[in-house]
Parts: C-alpha cells; sequence; structure tokens
C-alpha cells in the first residue's frame, strides 16, 4: 500500500508504506470494545422497578383511611404503621430507611386534664425526619418532613414521650407523603379522586361518621352527648 502526503507546492509526494512496529503501536493506541458482558445493561441505571412504579401509582385504598376529630370536624389521616407496612412492601424490608436528624421541646405547661380536671401536663416537641430510599442504580432518593406532637399526661414524662413519638410519626408521614398515594398523597386533594372505595370505584368525598344518639332526660329532652377526654 502507498500513502501519499501533500509537498509545499501542493502536489502530492509517494511515501513510504508504515512498518510493522509502527502497525502494532496504532493498534495498540485503538481501545477495544467490550465484551458483551462487560457492556452495563440499561436496567442497572434505571430507578423503581415497574412494579414498584405501579404501587406508587395507585390510588389510595379507602380502608387504609381513619378519621379523628380535629377542632370543628373531621380529619382523615393514615396511621404510622401503616405507612411503614407500605414502605416495607415497596421499597422492601432493606430499601428505605428513616433518621431522626433534629427534635426540640417548644412548649411545656401545667394544665388541667380531661372530666375530672386532674392537674397535669401538656408538652409540645417538633421533629425533623430524614427517608432514603434506595431507587435501583440511581443514588439514594432523600426526602425530609417536619412535624409536630403533643403529649398531655398527668405524668410528666409520659407528656414528652408521647409528644416526641407523635412529632417523629408526623414528619415521617410527611416525608413519606411525597413518594405518591400510598403514603396519603391523595389525602391533600380536596376531592379526593385517587381514594378508592371498597368497590374499587373513586370517591369523591367521605361519608361522616354516624353520630350517636342523643341520650335521654327524664323529661323526655335530649341531653347533649359528651365528646372524649382531651
Amino acid at each position: 500500500m502507498t500513502v501519499t502526503t501533500p509537498t509545499r507546492n501542493g502536489r502530492s509526494a509517494p511515501s513510504r508504506p508504515p512498518t510493522a512496529l509502527e502497525l502494532i503501536r496504532r493498534a495498540d493506541a485503538t481501545p477495544e470494545p467490550l465484551p458483551a458482558e462487560a457492556t452495563p445493561s440499561p436496567q442497572h441505571s434505571q430507578g423503581f422497578s415497574p412494579e414498584q412504579v405501579a404501587a406508587l401509582a395507585a390510588p389510595l385504598d379507602r380502608a387504609n383511611v381513619r378519621q379523628r376529630e380535629q377542632g370543628r370536624g373531621k380529619v382523615n389521616y393514615l396511621e404510622g404503621w401503616q405507612l411503614i407496612a407500605e414502605a416495607n412492601r415497596i421499597f422492601g424490608f432493606d430499601g428505605w430507611q428513616r433518621q431522626t436528624i433534629a427534635v426540640r421541646c417548644v412548649a411545656q405547661a401545667e394544665r388541667l386534664i380531661g372530666r375530672d380536671q386532674k392537674p397535669g401536663w401538656g408538652v409540645t416537641y417538633t421533629a425533623r425526619v430524614r427517608v432514603t430510599v434506595n431507587a435501583g442504580g440511581l443514588p439514594s432518593l432523600i426526602r425530609e418532613g417536619t412535624g409536630a406532637g403533643h403529649g398531655i399526661d398527668t405524668d410528666l414524662g409520659q407528656a414528652h414521650e408521647s409528644a416526641i413519638k407523635e412529632a417523629e410519626t408526623d414528619a415521617m408521614k410527611r416525608a413519606l407523603m411525597t413518594f405518591g398515594n400510598p403514603f396519603g398523597l391523595a389525602l391533600y386533594d380536596k376531592q379526593q379522586r385517587e381514594v378508592t372505595g371498597a368497590s374499587g370505584a373513586p370517591t369523591s368525598s367521605v361519608r361522616p361518621a354516624a353520630r350517636p344518639a342523643a341520650a335521654q332526660s327524664p323529661n323526655g329532652r335530649p341531653q347533649p352527648t359528651q365528646g372524649p377526654p382531651p
């Protein structure tokens, strides 16, 4: 094989063919293609599996929703153990972790408790919780949430314990909520279009809980019922 090189006057002049040593050096400088087994597979760089994505996008089951009195109305919520169970089911027992990164007592005062108005304590804590989730080959997903908890008890230590636990659970809920409906995101929609009823169909409103029948006094007039103690 004859190789031509340009000269100063623009004409091409024949040059000597490359030697065997030059050919070997050129071959060494050219990287060889990776074998098929060494080529990174696309699935190693993906995040959640299709099954996990389907579970996160699924509507929230109405059977998991609870209600509590708050102010003059009712509030829908998910219990803490339910969210932990869902995280274990979707992410795996070794696929996520929870870390309390800050907790602080913001209020403590004496107060009267219950119908008997016993002397006791009211305590409030705030907490910040970090949730870390493994998503396939991607870097770990980190979500944080802040919550508050209130403890009321005749024993000051018990009041602190209740407040701390409630604050941590509330913060965990807010962090997990960012992952979708199974963790309570659907409850933030007032119409609750992503909450399914017992038949599997979406429900747009919550049925109010039945009120207990009013007690009758000896003169036949209804007497007001008393709610649970604070």
